[in-house]
């Protein structure tokens, strides 16, 4: 079987905000924009994997979830908990250093985790955790 990673979803509550830090902090490319207003699907992705993105969409935009399950996500995301990624980076002081310069919320800088990664955290305009580990 042959099985890769194409596309994986994280919400947006901003488009633009969400646009810019994707694009200008972490580098990525808009590939595709569709929808309007706050209704936008925003796909984007890392120029040198033209095969892997991520669907930046409005959360709980199904018209299957309820209030009570949209309280809960926007709560979720306010604290940063309801969507998170795992980057990778060979220079990841370099990573920091671009994506602090767009005065992006800082999680947690450079450290040595016990677990043996090194590794960095930031929060999207959404609060979703986006973190950058150290690859060689």
């Amino acid at each position: 079987m042959d099985i890769t990673i194409h596309t994986t979803v994280l919400p947006h509550t901003d488009p633009e905000a969400s646009v810019a830090f994707f694009r200008d902090a972490l580098g990525f490319e808009v590939r595709q924009d569709v929808g309007q207003g706050t209704m936008r699907w925003i796909t984007v992705g890392p120029a040198n994997q033209p095969e892997t993105s991520i669907l930046l969409a409005p959360p709980a935009a199904d018209p299957g979830v309820t209030d009570d399950e949209r309280r809960t996500i926007s709560e979720m995301m306010a604290k940063g908990t309801y969507g998170w990624i795992l980057l990778a980076t060979k220079d990841l002081n370099a990573a920091f250093e671009q994506v602090q310069a767009t005065n992006a919320e800082v999680v947690q800088e450079p450290t040595e985790q016990p677990y043996g990664v090194r590794d960095c955290a930031f929060r999207d305009p959404a609060g979703n955790m986006i973190r950058i580990q150290e690859v060689s």
